[in-house]
């Protein structure tokens, strides 16, 4: 990424991003039952207590990635209690829910914001789209609101990008735990063998690696076709 300003809005909305992932998934953990995460402090929409536990996969890895190739890589984690999580298989599977849900209720947020720019004429449908641009600005290119639209923009993108990737059942992501709240329970057993499988964690995460941007990308489309009901894009 040349502009060194676009990357550190880039690394400031991926670290608020994955906070709010995290912190969505220590706050179910504390309701279900399991204070692991919250003794730890990660109940909290404070980046620090989550950087402490991750300090590559929340600093080091994405500043690097997002100077270098232009957007952040990265990770994070919420510990819980495995021995709870056992007992508990429902209430580990919100738990496992609760982050991606979190990415998708600002996603949501967001469009909201957009809709009352656009009412108060602060906001324009662009001409194209693009990650990086999901509204515009109708005042200066260079004032206030464009930033605030460039930087929603960002946001849109990357949480739902962060929801689509998390909800995946594929371990480590959390669909695989969440998609247990719809599998019968006679199944459930037979299923975390299959994605426990040290294989079919390798195969998926491949796949997932080679097919996200042909399955995000209409997804992305599609949620913009619903901020903007009638404009089309190519």
């Amino acid at each position: 990424m040349s502009d060194p300003v676009d990357a550190i809005v880039f690394y400031a909305v991926f670290v608020f991003s994955v906070t709010l992932h995290e912190a969505a998934h220590a706050t179910a953990a504390l309701a279900g039952g399991d204070a692991t995460a919250y003794e730890g402090g990660q109940v909290s929409i404070d980046p620090l207590p989550h950087m402490r536990r991750e300090p590559f996969g929340m600093v080091l890895l994405p500043l690097l990635t997002v100077f270098t190739v232009g957007f952040p890589l990265g990770y994070a984690s919420a510990p819980y209690d495995p021995v709870w999580a056992e007992r508990h298989p429902r209430r580990a599977a919100w738990m496992a829910l609760a982050g991606p849900a979190a990415n998708l209720a600002l996603v949501l947020l967001i469009a909201i914001g957009v809709k009352v720019g656009q009412m108060f004429g602060a906001f324009g449908v662009p001409n194209t789209i693009s990650f990086d641009q999901i509204t515009q600005s109708t005042g200066d290119p260079s004032g206030l609101a464009a930033g605030v639209a460039y930087m929603m923009s960002v946001a849109f993108s990357l949480n739902l990008l962060l929801f689509v990737l998390n909800m995946m059942p594929v371990r480590p992501l959390d669909g695989s735990d969440a998609l247990t709240l719809i599998i019968p329970e006679p199944l459930q057993d037979g299923y975390r063998a299959v994605v426990q499988h040290p294989a079919f964690m390798i195969l998926g995460l491949i796949l997932i690696y080679t097919q996200l941007h042909e399955i995000f990308t209409p997804l992305l489309y599609g949620a913009i076709g619903m901020l903007y009901p009638g404009v089309t894009y190519s």
